[in-house]
């Protein structure tokens, strides 16, 4: 059950990150080059019909299947939801890309492993859909930021790890290839010396029991990664709350032996901040999300 100081917690953040959200995407309009398809239900959960839903974002100008790009979104496992993240996820398609926009069910009302299952079905629902919205399923990658990282890293390892799978049963085989994915700037040990006291009680409320040394160990977004981990773009800036998370990520991509880049943004000078990517107006989010979309374009095959 949903306790009430956790609740509190959410609902702290919920508000924040609105605020700050609301701010940076003032005054924007949807490209004049893109074709959106929105509001598109991908799940059947009857409590909570407005997270179980997502967009489609195409440039208008391309015909046929496009390689796809899946935004995980961040928000401390508690907020956020495709809307807010809408024009950076366009910002991908004007790249090249059809990019699928969704939001999942939020913690605490719904806990772990609610947003993974969801997930899912989210790429069930390309699988399903390929053809209607030119979807090419042998060339699908994946963004995730923050909380959305951590969940991405989650479902790479599940998708790739057949041991680390058997926590998912829910997960299936299907007929698309994860070819890579970029986590940018992600919380990967939930629970680490120095961690601020909100992000425990997120991770309290996130975790059915609350984060025993079990369960931390299972969503250790790191500590599942084999050699069949997807190709992997990680991102962190200067200024980031996160910085030190990306070297538990690196490390284990090097010590599996996984084809990955780390990329770290801006200097001690001018310092950037958590997330400064999904921020289109930005110059250096113009660079990073220009680096990773080539990086996924690299391990595009025909």
């Amino acid at each position: 059950m949903m306790n009430l100081i956790q609740k509190i917690a959410a609902n702290k953040i919920r508000k924040e990150f609105g605020g700050f959200d609301k701010k940076r995407d003032e005054g924007q309009t949807t490209p004049s080059d893109i074709k959106r398809f929105d509001n598109i239900k991908y799940g059947d959960d009857p409590k909570w019909p407005q997270w179980q839903l997502l967009d489609v974002y195409r440039p208008k100008d391309v015909e046929g299947k496009l390689p796809v790009i899946v935004s995980v979104h961040g928000g401390g496992w508690v907020y956020g939801n495709k809307d807010v993240y809408q024009f950076y996820c366009m910002k991908l398609a004007q790249r090249g890309f059809a990019v699928v926009n969704f939001s999942y069910r939020l913690a605490p009302e719904e806990i772990f492993p609610a947003a993974i299952e969801d997930t899912e079905k989210v790429f069930n629902w390309i699988c399903n859909n390929a053809d209607q919205y030119g979807l090419d399923l042998n060339n699908v990658f994946a963004v995730g930021d923050s909380a959305g990282a951590h969940l991405l890293s989650l479902y790479a390892s599940a998708v790739s790890n057949d041991e680390y799978a058997k926590n998912y049963p829910f997960i299936q085989k299907k007929n698309l290839t994860l070819r890579g994915v970029a986590l940018n700037c992600g919380k990967y040990k939930l629970k680490v010396p120095g961690d601020d006291k909100n992000i425990t009680l997120l991770v309290k409320g996130y975790l059915p029991h609350h984060g025993t040394d079990e369960e931390l160990d299972m969503v250790d977004g790191s500590a599942h990664v084999t050699k069949n981990f997807p190709p992997a773009f990680v991102m962190t800036c200067n200024g980031d709350f996160l910085y030190s998370q990306a070297d538990y990520m690196t490390k284990a991509l090097e010590a599996a032996g996984v084809q990955y880049e780390y990329h770290c943004y801006g200097t001690d000078e001018k310092p950037l901040w958590h997330v400064f990517h999904c921020d289109p107006k930005l110059e250096e989010a113009v660079v990073c999300n220009d680096e990773e979309c080539a990086f996924f374009k690299k391990l595009c095959v025909n």
